[in-house]
């Protein structure tokens, strides 16, 4: 990509915002480094991994690069046998951390951001560094006494040193021969060694050697020759802990050394995802969207267009720009004019006319500028639905050409500039041209112009051209695959409205501007009348024009006010009613939770009647009546309750849109399975299936069809019923224990007793190929619960376990998940 270029679009000051967003040093190299490619799939990648950083964000905003920093020079200073200080080695750690927790994110969300976790596989785990680290320094930097066993010995000793030497000190203090002589009551050291403060007048009365003395001369700092021994012991007690702790970090680094090439790597990859996500925050302060990049056609290939609009000729080189609401990113979001930048099929040439500081420049600098960032994995500010070809190239020529230095007159600097793109410009390239043929006699420079644009024309070259021209008005109507384009400038206003208005040439309002300033009237009309009629009819016409499409625009703007409205409202109302109905939902749930668990009861009550009945050799007709309306009971209050959308139902892509809600009727992919929904989680589901639950991961399931109720008509209920009871017939025939139900309740029990039931329970799990169980333990103290996850972690027909949901129980439950 031309350089120039791209200090000229000001492409670097893009950068510069988008190094602002990154988290740390690697990603932010990264961000002032990157050139936009001129490969269509690498900018696809780019634009995906930009849209998934982007959603990721929205659904998990807290997700940073954590504590990382770029530690490539640290790793390469281990291979040459540097030793780190302490605050760099925990750097290390810090970011070893940081990758496993994006590697351990990415791997639970793969299926949500393929692009990304491609990019985070290739985080390396060193193994075992993070435990070598921490095991010789905590968190605060300090080495810990147990880094190794001769600096547990060396600093045991040192206590005890520097306790028996401080002890000594204390009572010299307080020795009455040697009290009246110090300057202050008080240890201190000098050098490493603790002396004591003795008066200046008083040198000969305590034997001791002077380490230093105070700036007036009054106070010496002497160490008393009675612990000179154990300053000695204690000094030397330091250094041979300096030497150890030395020892130990330079062990560390060696190890960190052994990594360093992986270090290196995960750190790159880091930079990758930060990037990423720099680039997401970046679009979400754009409001910007991602744009359908195109690739150039084929040569001799047709390229994309509509059936029933011609080619311009044959020289039409493919290229595709359509930027609807486009926003130059580095103007004020709050103040900048959206532009249409849409270029027809047939067309691959526009030249814009307008008045002075009208946009025209800013207009050329937004397509290029918007070019580069779509290139760069960059998500631009404009409408969805935007689109645009992949150049090879961009060329600008745009601002003042002059140079004192090579002694360049702004003509010839533009002459020399342009001279040199028109040798490296190709059909896959864009150029860009501001003030085409400035800077010299009009008449010459207008046919300069319309020369220099038919050459890049008949070489099938994309072009944007700004100009003052009035000529190059009349060559777009001529020339095929060019089209006019004009920035708006409001007459009664006398200010630019910033617009760009393709199709239509931009209009001449000199004399309206001079009579709108108070230039005399007849003044106006003379000069009027020196102008060729037919050139006043043709200006009167495209004010007209222009003042017919600013109605029709404006009478646009107040309809899609008014849509906007309505679907405003609309929304609104959509979100009470839901809310309504996550409440009626509620309440139906508990009364029918209420009702099965009073059946429940009833249900046992009734067996125990069956059972003393039968001992006691009485008739059972009544009990079993009351047995088949309980069961009946059981059917209708095991349906759980559905959510019903209201009247004003959203269309069936917004219903897929809005996540999974409790109640919501669902498919289940792997099952081909109709249910509802009874407990959401993050990342699983619970859905009843008739009469089985079954927890899957939210990605097995499809909203929508419908579910199919539980059997409630006569034969289906007397179906059921008979089925239970053959089942209950079958368990009593034969001494294997009978399926167990879902859960298995151990609170309130010792913990012998609850293994011993957890056990037969899992046993009996396992052989019925029940999809999971839970088991229900309580929170309490814990000590039950962490007996049952032990017994469950030795067990081999248990895959994994895990905490249970909120609407579970949460810590209290432990859902179980058997091998299959």
């Amino acid at each position: 990509m031309d350089e120039k270029t791209l200090a000229t679009l000001e492409y670097p000051k893009v950068l510069a915002r988008l190094a602002e967003r990154c988290a740390f040093s690697g990603s932010e190299k990264l961000a002032r480094g990157l050139h936009p490619t001129i490969t269509l799939e690498t900018a696809r990648r780019w634009q995906a991994e930009t849209t998934e950083a982007r959603r990721l964000l929205e659904t998990r905003p807290n997700t940073t690069i954590g504590g990382a920093h770029d530690i490539r020079q640290q790793a390469e200073a281990t291979l040459r046998g540097v030793v780190l200080p302490i605050p760099e080695i925990l750097d290390v750690k810090n970011t070893l951390i940081a990758a496993r927790e994006l590697a351990r994110l990415f791997e639970r969300t793969q299926e949500q951001f393929p692009v990304l976790t491609e990019i985070a596989s290739r985080l390396p785990q060193p193994p075992g560094l993070i435990d070598a680290i921490t095991k010789v320094i905590s968190d605060r930097g300090d080495i810990h006494d147990h880094a190794s066993p001769r600096l547990s010995t060396i600093r045991r000793e040192l206590r005890i040193v520097h306790d028996r030497l401080l002890s000594r000190m204390q009572r010299m203090l307080n020795d009455p021969d040697v009290s009246p002589y110090l300057q202050d009551n008080l240890i201190t050291t000098r050098d490493g060694r603790y002396v004591i403060p003795l008066r200046a007048d008083f040198k000969g009365k305590v034997k001791s050697i002077v380490h230093d003395q105070s700036s007036s001369g009054a106070t010496l700092f002497v160490e008393p020759i009675g612990v000179i021994d154990l300053n000695n012991e204690y000094r030397q007690l330091q250094l041979d802990e300096r030497d150890e702790e030395h020892r130990i970090l330079a062990e560390l680094c060696a190890k960190i050394a052994t990594h360093a090439e992986p270090l290196i790597w995960m750190v790159e990859t880091i930079a990758d995802l930060d990037l990423a996500f720099a680039k997401a925050k970046y679009a979400e302060d754009l409001a910007a969207t991602e744009p359908r990049l195109h690739p150039f056609p084929r040569m001799g290939s047709v390229p994309p267009r509509e059936p029933d609009q011609p080619r311009a000729g044959e020289l039409h080189p493919g290229s595709i720009i359509r930027l609807e609401g486009a926003r130059h990113p580095l103007l004020n979001p709050n103040t900048v004019v959206p532009i249409d930048i849409l270029l027809d099929p047939n067309t691959y040439a526009l030249i814009i006319t307008g008045p002075n500081t009208g946009g025209k420049t800013v207009s050329l600098k937004t397509v290029g500028l918007l070019a580069l960032m779509a290139q760069s994995g960059l998500h631009l500010p404009v409408d969805p639905g935007s689109e645009i070809t992949v150049f090879e190239n961009i060329f600008a020529d745009i601002g003042d050409e002059q140079s004192i230095e090579q002694s360049l007159s702004t003509f010839s600097g533009h002459i020399t500039n342009i001279i040199r793109i028109l040798e490296e410009a190709d059909p896959h390239t864009l150029v860009l041209f501001d003030e085409l043929g400035s800077g010299t006699d009009p008449q010459e420079g207008a046919a300069l112009a319309s020369s220099i644009l038919t050459h890049l024309l008949d070489r099938s070259i994309t072009t944007f051209v700004a100009t003052h021209y009035p000529e190059l008005k009349t060559y777009a109507l001529q020339r095929s695959g060019v089209v006019n384009a004009s920035v708006e400038f409001d007459v009664e206003t006398l200010r630019p409205t910033y617009r760009l208005i393709i199709g239509l040439p931009g209009v001449s309002n000199a004399l309206t501007i001079a009579r709108r300033l108070g230039l005399p009237e007849k003044i106006v009309n003379a000069a009027r009348a020196g102008l060729p009629q037919q050139e006043l009819q043709a200006a009167d016409l495209l004010s007209e024009i222009h003042q017919q499409r600013d109605l029709l625009r404006k009478t646009r703007a107040d309809a899609e006010k008014a849509r906007t409205d309505v679907t405003r409202l609309r929304d609104d109302l959509l979100k009470r009613l839901e809310t309504l109905e996550d409440e009626r939902r509620e309440v139906l749930e508990k009364a029918r939770r209420q009702a099965a668990a009073r059946l429940e009861e009833v249900e046992e009550e009734v067996r125990e009647l069956r059972r003393q009945l039968a001992r006691a050799r009485q008739p059972l007709e009544i009990v079993e009546e009351v047995a088949q309306k309980v069961e009946t009971l059981e059917d209708q209050v095991s349906v759980p309750t559905e959510r019903e959308f209201p009247t004003a139902v959203p269309s069936p892509a917004e219903q897929v849109r809005r996540p999974l809600k409790l109640g919501d009727k669902v498919r289940l992919r792997s099952l081909g399975a109709l249910g509802v929904i009874t407990t959401l989680g993050e990342d699983e589901a619970e859905v009843q299936i008739g009469m089985m639950r079954v927890r899957t991961r939210l990605s097995e399931l499809v909203r929508g069809g419908d579910v199919e109720s539980s059997p409630t008509s006569p034969e289906q209920t007397k179906t059921r019923r008979k089925k239970k009871v053959v089942e209950r017939e079958l368990a009593t025939a034969v001494s294997q224990p009978a399926v167990p139900g879902i859960e298995l309740d151990l609170r309130g029990q010792r913990v012998e007793e609850a293994l011993e039931k957890l056990n037969d329970y899992v046993d009996r799990g396992y052989l019925a190929q029940a999809p999971f169980v839970r088991i229900i333990h309580g929170k309490g103290t814990g000590k039950l619960r962490d007996a049952v996850r032990e017994t469950l972690r030795k067990n081999p027909k248990v895959s994994k376990f895990e905490t249970g949901l909120d609407g579970e129980g949460g810590d209290g439950v432990t859902v179980v998940k058997f091998v299959e």
